[in-house]
C-alpha cells in the first residue's frame, strides 16, 4: 500500500482489559454517529493539538465515565483507515490498552459498554478490520497498520500491518 497524503480525522481508541472473572475486554455499542450500531473500543476525535495520551483519557471519561490511570495506559498501535469513496471518513487512530481505571463503565448517550471474553470476541459486529489487528494487539504486539475500505465503506479491500520494535 502506498502512503498518501489526504485529510484525516485524528482519533483515539482504547480497550480496557481485565482478568477477573475471566480475561475480557470492554467494547462499546456505538449509539450514534460514525459507526452507529457497531461494537468498538472506547475513544473518539482528538481536539486540535491535543496529545493522544490526554485525548484518550478525556474520551474514555466522556464516553463511559471511567478515569484511566495514566501509568496503566499503553500505546499499542497507530492505524490509518482510508475510505476512498467517502474520504471524509478517513481516520488516523492512536490505539491504547488500559489495565487500571477508577470507576465502573456506565452507559452514556454515545456508548453502551459491554464486557466480552477475549476468547469470544464478536468480530462480526465490529468493523471488518478489527479481526486483522486486534488479536495481535491482545497478544502483546505493537503495530502500525493501514486499511482501505471498499465502495460499501464496510469491507476491507487492502491492508498492511507492520510490527513495531519499540
Amino acid at each position: 500500500m502506498t502512503l498518501r497524503r489526504e485529510p484525516m480525522i485524528h482519533a483515539t481508541l482504547c480497550f480496557l482489559l481485565r482478568d477477573d472473572p475471566e480475561p475480557s475486554l470492554l467494547l462499546g455499542v456505538k449509539k450514534r454517529g460514525f459507526g452507529k450500531g457497531k461494537l468498538n473500543g472506547i475513544g473518539g476525535k482528538l481536539s486540535s493539538y491535543e496529545p493522544p495520551e490526554e485525548g484518550i483519557r478525556r474520551e474514555v471519561f466522556e464516553e463511559i465515565r471511567v478515569r484511566l490511570e495514566p501509568a496503566s495506559v499503553q500505546a499499542v498501535a497507530n492505524i490509518t483507515f482510508r475510505f476512498p469513496f467517502r474520504p471524509e471518513f478517513n481516520h488516523y487512530v492512536h490505539v491504547f490498552v488500559a489495565t487500571e481505571w477508577v470507576g465502573t463503565p456506565e452507559e452514556t448517550d454515545e456508548i453502551a459498554p459491554l464486557w466480552v471474553p477475549t476468547s469470544d470476541i464478536p468480530y462480526a459486529r465490529m468493523w471488518a478490520d478489527d479481526a486483522y489487528w486486534l488479536p495481535r494487539v491482545l497478544r502483546g504486539e505493537r503495530l502500525d497498520a493501514e486499511f482501505e475500505f471498499g465502495e460499501d465503506n464496510e469491507s476491507v479491500t487492502d491492508w498492511a500491518i507492520r510490527t513495531r520494535a519499540d
